[in-house]
């Protein structure tokens, strides 16, 4: 296993399964400075080239991330209003567009931004004793991580706006009933129901997987029609992948594939 720290985020890599840690004490706050952290992080996962999953997760008991740094609020105006959401979208955006999936292990708050960053990934399993909320208008401004945009995709606008509105968390057995996120795991278990189904995934031919993903993002944004052209299109890029050589042997052969990502 490598480890890799700087002073507010953490990866580790177990086989080509990694694990990305917010540690923030004490309830993982997001910092510009971690945001930043965070950015070069992701920038350096995102250069590996041998990375399947990856799983995030905030560090300590209390909180997956409990929002941003509100202190720095007082202080903005439109302009440095602006490039302050701009950052974290920016950063937030890596995450949905890299090519392999993204797991959010929550094992407490996610509120506002932490939220957000939740969103930003392709799965998202929250203990029992979460809550996840976007409390944004109780402070005159509103989720500006991208949460306005992707949480209307995830659950429908009513969902979101009612969420939104009332800047009233949920709680996790909500918030799997909304769709919000795709599994409950019992108290303290989040990673590890978390490294399971990444387990899970790497069976799996890893070109696949990422052209999965892509075809399912593109799917929100565009019409039917245009996203059924495009899956054709990634479906006959895997027709020419050893992967599907191998899969397609495998499975006659009655045997596990040993897919090479190739």
């Amino acid at each position: 296993m490598k480890e890799i720290k700087s002073s507010l985020v953490t990866y580790e890599v177990n086989e080509c399964i990694y694990t990305l840690t917010i540690d923030n004490p004490p309830v993982n706050v997001l910092t510009d400075e971690l945001l930043t952290q965070l950015d070069e992080v992701i920038d350096d996962i995102l250069s590996h080239q041998v990375c399947c999953v990856l799983i995030v997760r905030g560090a300590g008991e209390k909180a997956f991330i409990a929002g941003a740094d509100i202190s720095q609020f007082l202080e903005l105006n439109d302009v440095s209003g602006k490039g302050l959401v701009e950052k974290g979208k920016r950063i937030f955006d890596k995450l949905e567009h890299a090519t392999f999936p993204v797991i959010c292990a929550i094992n407490g708050f996610a509120l506002g931004g932490g939220l957000e960053l939740a969103l930003a990934c392709d799965i998202r399993i929250a203990e029992q004793k979460a809550k996840l909320g976007l409390p944004e208008t109780g402070l005159g401004i509103l989720p500006g991580y991208g949460g306005t945009q992707r949480l209307g995709r995830l659950i429908g606008p009513g969902k979101a706006k009612k969420m939104i509105f009332t800047a009233a968390p949920i709680t996790a057995e909500e918030a799997y009933n909304y769709g919000l996120v795709e599994e409950v795991a019992p108290n303290g278990e989040s990673y590890e129901s978390a490294v399971r189904l990444a387990q899970k995934i790497v069976n799996n031919a890893p070109i696949a997987i990422s052209k999965v993903k892509a075809a399912v993002n593109r799917g929100q944004e565009v019409a039917l029609s245009e996203g059924q052209e495009f899956e054709s299109i990634l479906f006959s890029e895997l027709c020419l992948t050893e992967d599907m050589q191998e899969g397609v042997r495998a499975f006659k052969e009655k045997r596990k594939a040993n897919f090479s990502g190739r």
